[in-house]
């Protein structure tokens, strides 16, 4: 059981889910997929960064793990202000790859499959299809849009 996210569309930002000022849990993969997708990860040293970046980012919680090369997140934000080519969606399904590699070494998901394909016709809009297998065998389907040409995410279903 996790503590459960919310996703508020209107400013695109991503808070703990309340009621009455209790925080609610949630025992679905979707607190998991949020934050695995949706928290910067830290850049390597040959990462290209972003033309308007000039630092790294990455979550300051992996400085707590004991666990060499253990860092939270995505690398989307690498792909901000990126054009809308096969070589940008194949970096962008590379990336949320690599997010969801821990569900999988922690025995959190039997499988993770993950498509990419751009939204038409949208502009920029890279349309993700997400898949999580629990090791009992259910399966729970995730939908996400990225902007990527204006630096945005977009969650449309679970």
């Amino acid at each position: 059981m996790d503590m459960a996210l919310l996703y508020k569309a209107d400013s695109l930002t991503i808070d703990a889910a309340l009621k009455r000022g209790l925080l609610l849990t949630d025992d679905t993969l979707a607190t998991a997929v949020l934050i695995s997708l949706f928290t910067d990860k830290l850049a390597g040293p040959d990462d290209e960064l972003p033309a308007t970046e000039d630092w790294r980012r990455g979550w300051w919680g992996d400085c707590l793990t004991n666990k060499p090369g253990d860092k939270i997140g995505s690398h989307f934000w690498l792909l901000l202000r990126c054009k809308q080519t096969e070589v940008t969606r194949l970096r962008a399904l590379q990336y949320a790859r690599e997010a969801f590699a821990w569900m999988l070494e922690d025995g959190v998901a039997k499988a993770v499959d993950v498509e990419a394909a751009w939204m038409e016709p949208a502009t920029g809009v890279l349309a993700l299809g997400i898949v999580c297998t629990r090791p009992d065998g259910s399966a729970e389907r995730y939908y996400f849009g990225l902007n990527i040409e204006k630096g945005g995410a977009v969650y449309y279903a679970v």
